[in-house]
């Protein structure tokens, strides 16, 4: 008399399916993250710690040993400064990304073309496909 035996194995690995959540996870989160928010806000930083700093030069010089209201003061232009010029940090940071992707475009349709002509030169086939393109565009 003959036996079987019929094992049921998963048809996937525990540890192949939690990596790929994990590299799932990881590609949301990259999707979330804005460029632009960390531009805007390093710029509000720089430039709350520049007015910071020259009006705690000129707390330093008014206030003759009133310390506190020497704090006050640059604790009140630190937070002015924050509600007034986020908004403007925002439009400055936009259009720095705006005009860096253009630029980075730029810069790769040139280095493409280099390649396209560098391959057409060694390549008669190509050259000949770009002449036939450019005598298209032509008619």
């Amino acid at each position: 008399m003959t036996n079987f035996v019929h094992v049921e194995y998963p048809s996937r690995h525990p540890g192949v399916e939690r990596f790929e959540n994990v590299v799932a996870a990881a590609g949301q989160v990259r999707k979330g993250f804005d460029s632009t928010k960390g531009l805007a806000a390093m710029l509000l930083a720089a430039i709350v710690a520049a007015l910071v700093v020259v009006a705690d030069q000129l707390v330093d010089t008014w206030a003759d040993g009133h310390l506190l209201a020497g704090w006050v003061v640059l604790w009140v232009v630190g937070f002015a400064a924050i509600a007034l010029l986020a908004g403007a940090a925002r439009r400055v940071a936009a259009r720095s990304m705006k005009a860096l992707d253009a630029w980075s475009r730029q810069v790769a349709r040139k280095r493409a073309d280099e390649r396209l002509w560098e391959l057409a030169r060694k390549d008669g086939r190509v050259m000949a496909d770009l002449q036939a393109a450019r005598s298209r565009e032509e008619a």
